[in-house]
């Protein structure tokens, strides 16, 4: 390969550039591109936008596949015209000394045992990256988010999970507004993931027995920073073709897929484990989809150890980690009997217990032959530490499944919480994060847990704090409005209309966003309850109002897409054109221009349903403000100065007299408290209170509520006890 001619930048103090090979730079863009890790580092994301910043759009911001569409040397040559020669070669030397040097981290000096034994980490979705379709929302966003916290700290961490290369359903609304899925295809090529490998370097497929014959999946590995993530894959020679299309799709079959990709997860995950060579100290279930996976656990130390049933489930429940997310029961995977024993009885069988055995570990009642099989209890007496994610849902949880626990109180019930919590450098807006590298010194990322760095927040120049606040909400709303000509444009709508959807929404209005799953819990319609009180604020000429809602509801969910259709249909209301507005296909890059951007993030679930909520902890890094019900993690947020509250944390008895009244408070500190504050301006035009508002809410949830916290709150109080590093009591968080 010849070299390319390149020269020097004055600046670089280098004088070898002649010697740079354009298949030597074009390695070093592969490199980072099959790292997840250049996804939490904006600057190193942006070499591959420089490449081609249309394509990079078009491509859903993919390295691999853009990469894919240009020569080495086309590759030099751009990178010559843009000079990213110092910027590309910096890059992968970070990238190589975070992948090496792990001494001074956080769990080099506190993970202990874990260092010979890690944890798996089990998980059903993965949000990554927009580019990495095997997530739908937030459960995935949430895992994604735990792994790369640990690698930031340098946890000793395996996770596991499904590889769907059909992912989640892309959505895009009809004429009248109905939501409609199209599946997508993912490449695998374009994925940053290779075979996983054994210790002979032999790729890894696993089998798993069932009553009526042997499913198989292969495995893939994909990188995340230090972690490792193995997703299995169940489109391999062997199975049957409705076997091979097992894994396609996130969430999508009936029960008898559900169980099946359950399997894969929990048994087949541990059997992969095994075929790595990899002898966890603590398997962290993140919810029931991988609770079969203590069963086969069980089953290796039986087989390995000879140990009686009872005594290899006392050992591996003492080393197993779950959480629970939800207190709505739907969201509780339940499996009939003649379910669990076609895909759990060969297994059954190795161990030696009854049907009737097997079927008790899954019911609250073991005897009661009409109860189902849950993937929440069998999770719940499969492992010693079981958390909520958060104090709110502690509570909810420990009255929702104290009946396994009869001999106990209430409040003895063994179910505690570790609050959700963020991960900051991916949620993070560039400019923000410039704020924070002068007040809190460019070494604040590695202490973001530490609340004591946030509070030099208080010294921040509001005049400062407030523009690049406004600079992010401009680039939001040209985000947004991008969309919704591209929308318009889809459905050959004319050009009139095109031209309205890139006149919305007015940069100097307040802005209020809520994105999230329309489930029906979640009330995305609860402000039309007061809709021509809404339409006063919206249309008023000193102090407009402006929503932006986004979000999908799943396929079978009928009343969540009619919340969707009557949302969306507002653009044809002429009180509400322009400045109520409906983004289609809700992922990671509409939610991160969301939170980056808006003034206000709206939250009303019914109370007590929320279990936690995360997208609002992203609003704050970012200097948005929230208004919430007192639900999940707001309610141990809140303290009357760092945002608003919808109510006073109280729900009736009656879903109805609830959602009437939570729609009158939300109206009440919309037009009471929300707007007048915005309002409020001095004679330069800040809105004083506001920005003490904004102020108060990075100082006080920011490390609260970070990711960086929240595994480390897990490596104390769940996998070091689990792995037998000491002991302690979650109860208390």
């Amino acid at each position: 390969m010849s070299s390319v001619d390149i020269p020097a930048p004055a600046h670089s103090g280098r004088a070898n550039w002649t010697e740079v090979t354009p298949q030597a730079l074009y390695d070093k863009l592969q490199t980072l591109a099959r790292n997840l890790w250049w996804s939490w580092h904006p600057e190193v994301g942006n070499l591959f936008r420089d490449l081609d910043p249309v394509r990079w759009r078009q491509l859903d911001h993919n390295p691999i596949s853009l990469l894919a569409e240009m020569t080495p040397e086309q590759v030099a040559e751009r990178a010559s015209e843009m000079v990213m020669y110092t910027r590309i070669n910096q890059a992968h030397r970070r990238l190589n000394e975070y992948l090496t040097d792990t001494r001074d981290t956080w769990g080099a000096r506190e993970a202990g045992v874990l260092g010979s034994r890690p944890v798996a980490y089990f998980s059903a979705e993965f949000g990554m990256h927009e580019s990495v379709p095997i997530y739908s929302g937030g459960l995935g966003v949430l895992s994604g988010d735990h792994v790369k916290s640990a690698s930031g700290l340098g946890i000793p961490l395996v996770a596991i999970g499904l590889f769907y290369d059909q992912g989640y359903f892309r959505q895009q609304l009809d004429g009248d507004g109905y939501q409609q899925e199209e599946y997508v295809d993912t490449k695998v090529a374009a994925q940053p993931m290779e075979p996983a490998t054994g210790p002979e370097g032999e790729p890894i497929t696993v089998s798993i027995d069932t009553r009526e014959g042997k499913l198989m999946a292969k495995v893939w590995l994909m990188r995340v920073g230090r972690v490792k993530l193995y997703l299995m894959d169940c489109d391999v020679e062997g199975n049957r073709p409705e076997d091979r299309e097992l894994t396609s799709r996130l969430y999508g079959g009936d029960h008898r897929t559900r169980i099946r990709q359950e399997l894969v997860l929990g048994v087949g995950g541990v059997k992969a484990l095994s075929a790595l060579g990899i002898k966890p100290g603590c398997y962290h279930l993140n919810e029931g989809h991988s609770a079969f996976a203590p069963l086969e656990v069980i089953r290796e130390r039986m087989t390995n150890d000879g140990l009686s049933f009872d005594d290899a489930l006392r050992e591996v429940a003492q080393c197993t980690a779950f959480t629970t997310h939800t207190p709505v029961p739907a969201g509780h995977d339940r499996f009939d009997a003649a379910l669990i024993e076609e895909h759990i009885g060969p297994l059954r069988d190795a161990v030696g217990i009854s049907h009737e055995q097997l079927m008790g570990l899954g019911r609250v009642e073991p005897q009661n032959d009409q109860e189902t099989f849950c993937m929440t209890v069998i999770g719940l007496k499969l492992s010693r530490r079981a958390n909520a994610v958060s104090s709110l849902h502690g509570y909810v949880s420990r009255r929702m499944w104290a009946t396994l626990w009869p001999w106990r109180v209430e409040e003895e019930v063994p179910i505690g919480h570790i609050t959700n919590g963020v991960h900051v450098p991916s949620w993070l807006a560039y400019p923000m994060r410039q704020v924070y590298d002068k007040l809190l010194g460019t070494d604040w990322p590695g202490k973001m847990g530490d609340s004591q760095i946030w509070q030099s927040i208080y010294d921040v120049d509001p005049g400062e704090l407030w523009e690049t606040h406004h600079a992010l909400k401009s680039r939001c709303l040209d985000f947004v409005r991008r969309r919704l000509s591209r929308q318009c444009r889809r459905r050959s709508e004319d050009e009139a209309s095109v031209e309205a959807a890139r006149a919305s929404l007015d940069p100097s209005a307040l802005t209020i966003g809520f994105a999230r799953r329309f489930a029906t819990y979640k009330r995305a319609d609860l402000f039309l309850n007061k809709l021509d009180e809404i339409a006063d604020l919206v249309n008023n000429h000193d102090r407009p109002v402006q929503f932006v809602f986004s979000g999908k509801a799943h396929p079978a969910d009928e009343p969540g897409k009619k919340f969707i259709k009557r949302i969306a249909n507002l653009r044809h209301d002429p009180r509400f054109a322009g400045r109520i507005v409906f983004i289609e296909d809700y992922d990671i890059n509409v939610a991160r221009h969301m939170v980056q951007g808006v003034d206000v993030w709206l939250n009303n679930p019914r109370r007590p349903l929320e279990a936690s909520g995360t997208s609002g902890m992203k609003v704050v890094l970012n200097g948005g403000l929230n208004c919430s019900i007192l639900d999940g993690w707001w309610a141990e947020a809140y303290n009357g100065k760092n945002g608003f509250a919808i109510g006073h944390g109280a729900h009736h008895t009656d879903d109805a007299v609830t959602d009437e009244r939570d729609a009158e408070n939300l109206f009440n500190v919309l037009r009471d408290e929300v707007v007048p504050t915005f309002y409020d301006r001095d004679a330069d035009g800040l809105p004083h209170h506001w920005i003490e508002m904004m102020i108060e809410s990075i100082a006080t949830l920011a490390a609260r509520f970070s990711a960086h916290r929240m595994v480390q709150d897990y490596v104390k109080h769940c996998y070091l006890p689990a792995a037998g590093g000491l002991s302690s009591d979650m109860s208390v968080r």
